[in-house]
């Protein structure tokens, strides 16, 4: 791991949201990615507005996700 807790915990999270987990449905991913996002920001290594950005991009995720289960992609 590297010094540097805040690029860590992002690179994670955009890897969640990149490659979400085996059996994880639209709705749980879309839970997790909030839970790490208030998580980085309980421990400050966000700030409010990262943490939006990051709930928008999930929400982004989530939208396109279902979307596409509708449309049948």
């Amino acid at each position: 791991m590297n010094d540097d807790p805040k690029r860590d915990a992002l690179a994670a999270w955009y890897k969640l949201l990149r490659q979400p987990e085996i059996r994880m449905d639209s709705e749980e991913h879309y839970d997790e990615l909030l839970k790490a996002a208030d998580e980085m920001e309980r421990k400050g290594l966000i700030n409010g507005a990262e943490w939006r950005v990051l709930v928008r991009e999930a929400g982004v995720a989530f939208a396109n996700s279902i979307q596409g289960i509708g449309g049948g992609t």
